[in-house]
Order: structure tokens, then C-alpha cells, then sequence
């Protein structure tokens, strides 16, 4: 067996491996969380959606690959070999994953360091964490008496146990 052969083997398996480890995922997913009653359609709906949308512009993607590579393979004279096409389908597909899982990567890691006020990805900064406690209080009749009363103050949390104790009893 050629090096390119050995090569070309290794790229498939991986490919084939990270298609498997997905789909066992997916899989695992709806056994382990899928509740009684209710249609593995209703739960897992987008999984499965996506899953679905994957393998058919994957099959897509063959199919035009296929027609490009047997056109040039004509046009130069040659006959299309199914070993090559195998290498070049291998080839724009780790390509196209490459860079989808560098894009997905990099939005994971900037969305985690930066904030986009009002983006449902970004983090939330901790002027809407304590507005959102701030009302929550109030809303309970829970309000403290340490609570912030000025903008820009923050919530002290007490400093030792006996001042939980001693918070909890006497709003009470």
C-alpha cells in the first residue's frame, strides 16, 4: 500500500469516526433525556433536523463533486478512478469542516471574553445581574437592608455565617 493510499485511509476512517461519535451522541441524547410519553420528534426535533439537513446536502455534495471530477477526468482524457474521487471528496469535505469548526470555535471563544449588549450569546455584565436580583427581592418582599440604593453600588454579601443567621431571623 502507497503512502497516499495509507493516507487517504486514515482521512476516511477519521471522517467516518466523527460522523459515528456524532451521531452516538445524538443518540445517547434522546435515550438519556427523552421523557415518557411524548414523540422523540417533539423532544429532539432540531438534533434531528440538523442531522437530517447535514447527511442530505452531504449526499448533495457528492453528487456534484462527482459530476466535476468525472467532467475534468474526461476532458483530460482520463478515466475517473473511484480511488481519486474518494481522495478529492475527502479532501473539500475536511476542508469545508475545517473551517466551519475554526468559525464555530472562534465565536465560542469571543462570545465567552466579550460583551455584545443584548445578544443572547453574550455574557451578562453584573449591572443586569444585580437589576434582575434587585427585583426579584422586591418583588418577594425580600429586599435587604444592605441592598444598593445608588447606581454604580454593589450588593455586600455578608462575611461570616452569623450574619446569615442574624439577616434570615430578622425578616422573619
Amino acid at each position: 500500500m502507497s503512502s497516499g493510499a495509507l493516507m487517504m485511509t486514515i482521512v476516511v476512517v477519521i471522517t467516518v469516526c466523527t460522523l459515528a461519535v456524532l451521531m452516538v451522541s445524538l443518540v445517547r441524547s434522546i435515550q438519556n433525556e427523552r421523557s415518557r410519553g411524548r414523540s422523540v420528534w417533539r423532544e429532539f426535533a432540531l438534533g434531528l433536523t440538523l442531522m437530517i439537513l447535514f447527511f442530505v446536502t452531504w449526499v448533495a455534495h457528492l453528487i456534484a463533486e462527482w459530476q466535476v471530477f468525472t467532467d475534468e477526468q474526461l476532458t483530460q482524457g482520463a478515466e475517473p478512478q473511484m480511488g481519486d474521487f474518494v481522495a478529492e471528496f475527502a479532501q473539500s469535505t475536511l476542508e469545508n469542516w475545517q473551517s466551519e469548526f475554526l468559525q464555530l470555535f472562534s465565536f465560542v471563544v469571543l462570545a465567552a471574553l466579550y460583551i455584545h449588549k443584548g445578544s443572547a450569546e453574550s455574557k451578562d455584565g453584573e449591572e443586569n445581574i444585580e437589576a434582575s436580583l434587585r427585583r426579584i427581592e422586591k418583588h418577594l418582599g425580600t429586599l435587604p437592608a444592605s441592598a444598593p440604593s445608588e447606581p454604580g453600588e454593589h450588593w455586600k454579601l455578608p462575611e461570616t455565617p452569623l450574619e446569615v443567621h442574624d439577616a434570615t431571623t430578622s425578616t422573619k
